[in-house]
């Protein structure tokens, strides 16, 4: 469907008022009697080289800046050199109960993998770990068969669900 140029004008007159696709489409059909679909719409206000404008959200209902995490590691940049230690610095000597899990995340990725890492449980015993794509984890272990206990399981979980926030996935 053809518009005619008032008609036209009067697109350009909505869409400078801060009017979105929608509402062009809705005053189209009730002044007009056009009846255009939301992509005829767009490609419409495209043809007449328009960009519709984003609204303000009331100030109300704007939300607050997040307070900068001072936990988080600076950034690579301001550093100079890799943000996160060599795992071999976080993960605790062998043979050390810690009574805790340790978990180092790798600098450079394993094959096939998201992220990986290496972790160290409360008994001394140490495993890789990765996450794949589909959001698998995999662990292999030094020993073969060795299975942690179920508490380091979880707290390994709570550990890695921290990690992973903080790199940003």
């Amino acid at each position: 469907m053809q518009l005619d140029d008032a008609q036209k004008q009067q697109v350009s007159t909505w869409i400078e008022e801060g009017a979105s696709l929608s509402d062009v489409q809705n005053r189209l059909e009730q002044e007009f009697g056009i009846r255009l679909t939301y992509m005829d719409v767009r490609f419409l206000v495209g043809d007449l080289q328009l960009t519709p404008k984003d609204p303000e959200p009331p100030a109300a209902e704007r939300p607050e800046e997040p307070a900068a995490d001072v936990s988080a590691p600076p950034a690579p940049d301001a550093l100079g050199e890799d943000a996160f230690p060599p795992a071999d610095e976080i993960l605790p000597p062998d043979g050390a109960p810690s009574g805790a899990v340790k978990l180092a995340v790798d600098q450079i990725t394993r094959p096939g993998a998201l992220i990986s890492g290496k972790a160290t449980f409360s008994d001394g015993k140490k495993a890789d770990w990765s996450l794949d794509q589909f959001g698998r984890l995999g662990m292999v272990p030094e020993v073969e068969g060795y299975r942690p206990p179920e508490s380091d399981v979880i707290e390994f979980q709570k550990a890695l669900e921290k990690e992973l926030m903080k790199l940003g996935y």
